[in-house]
Parts: structure tokens; C-alpha cells; sequence
């Protein structure tokens, strides 16, 4: 194992100090020290992982030193874009330190959506001519791969990326936080399901959203076959909620979604507002943090949810600070019969014991699809 002082002190030495990326599990440790010790300015949470090869771009330009950007692998996706069209060698010729959370990677086990995404990382890295180090787990040979990886980058104005292995950092304590005065998520998600009605089909996003959706109609002996479970393609849920909204518009639909999955792909909601779908309600559980990844905080609880999705076509919005007031909330808006969000406020954590499904993503949408 290696330390996150340990990476961060020797990225300083050769003049990388500005960090930005989106969160991963196998990163957690590393993004706790940086919140801890690095400037504000210089640790950036992006939206989404082409958001952050952007803000790279703009540190490169402004200070002529490359900046680090950390992801999971999942995030590549988002990241193409950017690295093909705008840093690349034949573009602009930007260098960037590319450090990716090796989710799935093969002999490792991990859930089903990480499967495909680890097993051709590398080949996603060398279709883009991004070459790439298995980060070491000793300092010595760890410090040599990262000095490698800055003189390459720098001296062709390119790209490298190191690859995290599970467990490869050594544990950093979270920041404390004192815990805010808002339900539990999971008793937020029991009120839900207790206020939506039987027909509705529930679309939830990936992560602790939909794992505690699952317990809690496990625990309940309720059937499973009206939620589908969005294990991946984080920032999507409401556009998978969007296109049965349109396809069944006699069925209600529910979209479950994370203060993080939306702001990802922010854009999506517009396109949810500009359809008006009347037999939708998106329901964003802000907690203001990446909970399924560490907790590494988010902008949610400093912006204005509810005005922003009235801005992009809602018909209503409004925010819920407590248990008592969700079945109010969504029984007004399943009987308004109009494009609803609400924004549930609750507070960070999980249950340790907390499981992840028990069926397969092809079971789960088996049942959903003869459910509709």
C-alpha cells in the first residue's frame, strides 16, 4: 500500500497541485486527504469526468502545469470527448495526469456493471494512444512510475494514466462532519414507496439509492418487479424514467435519483422538462455528498434544486426536510397530474450491513418490462 501524502508530496515535487475529477471507491482515501490538505481551489469535485478534463485544460492554460484528474473507470465515457477533441496531441496538445479507479478489473470481484468497463480499460486507454502503469504498491517503484508518467506527459504534451487497484491506498480518515438534522435516506425511500401508488414504475439510479430500494421491498416481502435498478450510467435514471413516462403515458412513473447523479448530466433534466410528461415525478435525494463512494461532498446543498428544475420546464418543484412531509408531497403530485420534482433532504451514511441485490440486471429487467 502507499500513502495519499505519500502520491500528493510527490506529484508536488514535480509541480502538480491542482486536483479535479469525480469520486471512486477505490479513490475514497486519496479524496479524503485532499479535502484535508489541499487548497479549496486546487481539489475540485466535478460534475461529470468531461467536465473535469476541461477544468484541467483551463489550469494547463492559465499556469502551464498539468493538473491531475481523478476518476473510475466507469468515467472514461465521459472523459473521451475532451481527451479526443480537445487535449489531445493532434488539438491542443495539453498534458494531463489521468488517475482511474480500476473497477472490474479482471481476477478481482466486483459488481456486474464494472464487469465489461474493467475488462477493457486498458483497451479503451490504448484505442485513445493513452499509455498507462498498474500503479505500484510500494513508494519506491510507485515514485518512479509517477515521475515517469509527469516527464512523459510534459515533454510530449500528452496524456498517461495510472491504474488504482483495489486497496492500493493506505486508509485516510474522512473528515468529520456533524451530521445534518434530516431523515436517514433510507427512511426517506420507505416513506416513498408507502406514498407512491401500487402502478407506479420506480426507476432508481445507481449506488445506495437503489441497493436500499431493494432491502427495503425485501424486507417488506413487496415485490420487486416495479423498480428497475440502474446499477451503472450514473446521471441517466431520468431518462430512462423520461422514456417509459412517454412510451405509457396511463403509468405513473417515479425516478429516484441522487444529488450527485443529477448534477452529472444536468442537462438531461431539460430535456424531462421540455416533454412535460404528466405521469412523471423525480424525486432527488440530496444528501449532498457521493455516499456510494466515501462521502466526498458535492455542491447539491448549495444550490436551489427546485428553482433550477421550475427554470428547465417543471411544472412543480419543491424541497422536503422531513420524514412526515414526503407522503404530502408526492400524493399532491400524483394527483396534480404534472411534471413533479421533489427534493428530499437527508443526511449522509449508510448501514454497514447493507446488501446489493440478489437477482441479476437481466432478471431485474425481465420482471420490470412484464411489470409495465
Amino acid at each position: 500500500m502507499i500513502s495519499p501524502r505519500f502520491f500528493c508530496e510527490t506529484l508536488s515535487g514535480l509541480g502538480v497541485d491542482f486536483y479535479t475529477g469525480v469520486p471512486d471507491s477505490l479513490l475514497k482515501h486519496l479524496c479524503a486527504y485532499l479535502k484535508e490538505n489541499i487548497d479549496q481551489a486546487s481539489d475540485i469535485t466535478a460534475a461529470n469526468e468531461g467536465g473535469a478534463m476541461a477544468l484541467a485544460a483551463g489550469h494547463y492554460l492559465a499556469t502551464g502545469n498539468p493538473a491531475c484528474v481523478f476518476m473510475q473507470n466507469s468515467g472514461i465515457g465521459n472523459a473521451v470527448n475532451p481527451l479526443l477533441s480537445l487535449l489531445d496531441q493532434d488539438v491542443y496538445s495539453i498534458p494531463a495526469l489521468l488517475v482511474i479507479g480500476w473497477r472490474g478489473m479482471p481476477g478481482v470481484h466486483d459488481e456486474p456493471q464494472h464487469l465489461k468497463q474493467g475488462r477493457v480499460t486498458p483497451q479503451l486507454l490504448d484505442a485513445m494512444e493513452i499509455p498507462f502503469a498498474i500503479l505500484a504498491d510500494t513508494e519506491e517503484i510507485a515514485r518512479e512510475q509517477i515521475s515517469s508518467a509527469i516527464a512523459y506527459i510534459r515533454d510530449t504534451g500528452g496524456q498517461m494514466a495510472l491504474l488504482i487497484r483495489k486497496d492500493l491506498f493506505e486508509q485516510y480518515p474522512a473528515p468529520h462532519q456533524d451530521p445534518l438534522p434530516y431523515p436517514s435516506r433510507e427512511e426517506a425511500i420507505r416513506e416513498i414507496t408507502d406514498a407512491l401508488l401500487p402502478s407506479t414504475a420506480v426507476v432508481s439510479t445507481t449506488g445506495m439509492i437503489s441497493r436500499e430500494l431493494y432491502e427495503l421491498r425485501d424486507s417488506s416481502s413487496r415485490s420487486h418487479s416495479s423498480d428497475f435498478l440502474t446499477v451503472g450510467s450514473m446521471g441517466h435514471s431520468s431518462q430512462i424514467a423520461l422514456g417509459i413516462a412517454l412510451a405509457k403515458p396511463g403509468r405513473p412513473v417515479a425516478c429516484l435519483d441522487g444529488d450527485g447523479a443529477f448534477l452529472m448530466h444536468l442537462g438531461n433534466q431539460a430535456i424531462v422538462g421540455s416533454q412535460h410528461p404528466g405521469n412523471m415525478i423525480h424525486i432527488v435525494i440530496n444528501n449532498g455528498a457521493h455516499d456510494s463512494v466515501g462521502g466526498q461532498d458535492t455542491v447539491a446543498m448549495s444550490i436551489d434544486i427546485p428553482a433550477i428544475a421550475k427554470a428547465l420546464g417543471y411544472d412543480n418543484a419543491t424541497t422536503v426536510c422531513s420524514a412526515d412531509k414526503i407522503k404530502d408531497a408526492i400524493e399532491s403530485a400524483q394527483k396534480s397530474g404534472k411534471l413533479t420534482l421533489i427534493e428530499i433532504r437527508v443526511r449522509k451514511g449508510a448501514r454497514s450491513d447493507l446488501g446489493r441485490p440478489k437477482t441479476s440486471p437481466e432478471d431485474n429487467k425481465q420482471a420490470f418490462m412484464k411489470f409495465l
